[in-house]
């Protein structure tokens, strides 16, 4: 399957998902929940749903045991909006990538402030 259409799927899916959680769920637990990007596999059979959760580790888990309550809402919204031959079976991760991404940005920071000026000249004439 080519890529663009790919990407179109995990988009259109994405959307869709997003749409569900946020309008039409109404468990407290999904509140804060964001729908990062979907991965659907090659033969569309399995979908990864990557999501992050603003909370702690607890509304984490809380988020992703809502999401797994409502998988057979969501799977039929699925199933109803797109236009595919089989709907993918969609499995709920949490996406640690913002997490990474802002522990790397804390260690770059605290690295350069911890480097000294070697480019000024601390003495004056």
């Amino acid at each position: 399957m080519a890529i663009s259409r790919m990407r179109r799927v995990n988009e259109v899916m994405r959307q869709v998902i997003s749409d569900m959680i946020t309008s039409d769920l109404s468990d407290p637990r999904l509140d804060m929940v964001t729908v990062n990007s979907v991965d659907t596999s090659p033969d569309l059979r399995h979908a990864k749903v990557f999501i992050t959760v603003l909370g702690d580790e607890e509304a984490r888990e809380d988020a992703l045991a809502g999401l797994k309550g409502a998988h057979g809402l969501i799977q039929g919204r699925v199933a109803r909006e797109t236009t595919m031959k089989h709907t993918p079976t969609l499995t709920f991760e949490y996406d640690e990538s913002v997490e990474t991404g802002l522990r790397i940005a804390a260690l770059l920071d605290s690295d350069a402030d911890s480097e000294p000026d070697s480019g000024r000249n601390e003495s004056s004439d």
